[in-house]
């Protein structure tokens, strides 16, 4: 059996940046045991196996693999496949690859943790640009564990563990989802973030078990031009040993962010620079909606860039 696939870059906009994305059209109706060993075999942090809706709503059935398991959601996943199948609805001249007035699409898929509303932006008739807004609101949980244990576990001392967010409020470790688990290890300064390293030893002995062992180093000190925060992404448990850009991590950064800020009404935003310690710079765009003292709304969107397409033969 010969299935075709493509690959995207996300969360960049261009080649050679952001966080590889390998895509399989038409390819939902696969066994799940299948979709595994072809997401294993091409070892990139996700690849997606897209097939038509479930229901009359629905754009895209979008199934989400990392070389070691399905997730039920994941942000450049969802960012790409949206990109990709506006582009592929524009070339066949579909209605889902029609801009409206104001240059977008409206796109509907249908992920395990729920249907995922994306609106795509198109330039010079092309899609470039994709933001999505999260199926679950934000689920926080406090940390088991001491500043000291976390700060060993991503080779750190004490002392660099904390920080300042929004208002001057003190940042301290927690563990969010939007559907999907992070826990968030605030650090007080680039030079911390960059000489992160994960203890799998610590790892397996703390997290593999735990409701969140997806680990998201933040920082509210940055390095590049117009950018907010700066992270770092580790998942030993997904067989991801370190993620250029994570799409649902930066929904829980949405979240957690927005929980720091405590504010009854606001809209707030931020850019996220990842990937830079292993050569894979990408930017995140995260926007939180706060109403009524809560959070009601996360968003986070990107762009993304085709890289290649080819065809796997899979034993029949």
């Amino acid at each position: 059996m010969d299935l075709p696939f493509h690959t995207l870059d996300v969360f960049t906009d261009r080649t050679f940046g952001g966080n590889p994305l390998g895509v399989f059209p038409d390819a939902a109706h696969l066994p799940t045991e299948l979709m595994q060993r072809i997401a294993r075999e091409m070892n990139l942090s996700e690849t997606i196996f897209l097939g038509p809706p479930e229901t009359p709503e629905g754009s895209a059935r979008v199934r989400i693999f990392t070389p070691g398991r399905e997730v039920p959601f994941a942000g450049h996943p969802t960012v790409g496949s949206a990109i990709f199948l506006a582009a592929r609805a524009a070339e066949r001249g579909e209605a889902e690859g029609t801009p409206d007035e104001s240059g977008h699409v409206r796109l509907l898929l249908e992920e395990n943790v729920g249907p995922v509303p994306v609106t795509v932006r198109f330039e010079d008739g092309s899609p470039v640009f994709a933001r999505f807004t999260t199926a679950l609101l934000p689920e926080h949980r406090d940390s088991p564990h001491p500043a000291a244990e976390l700060a060993a576990m991503v080779g750190l001392d004490e002392r660099d563990i904390g920080g300042v967010g929004p208002g001057g409020t003190q940042l301290a470790p927690e563990m969010v989802s939007c559907g999907l688990e992070y826990f968030v290890i605030p650090v007080r300064s680039l030079d911390a973030v960059q000489r992160c390293a994960l203890d799998t030893a610590l790892w397996q002995r703390m997290l593999a078990d735990a409701w969140a062992h997806h680990v998201y180093v933040v920082c509210m000190e940055v390095e590049g031009e117009g950018v907010d925060v700066r992270v770092r992404m580790f998942a030993p448990g997904s067989g991801v040993p370190e993620d250029p850009a994570t799409g649902s991590a930066a929904a829980a950064l949405g979240g957690y962010l927005s929980k720091v800020d405590g504010r009854a009404e606001a809209s707030l935003a931020w850019t996220v620079e990842q990937g830079i310690e292993i050569g894979r710079p990408s930017r995140l765009y995260v926007e939180a909606d706060r109403t009524g003292g809560t959070t009601s709304a996360v968003r986070v969107g990107g762009g993304a860039v085709p890289v290649s397409r080819g065809t796997m033969t899979v034993p029949g």
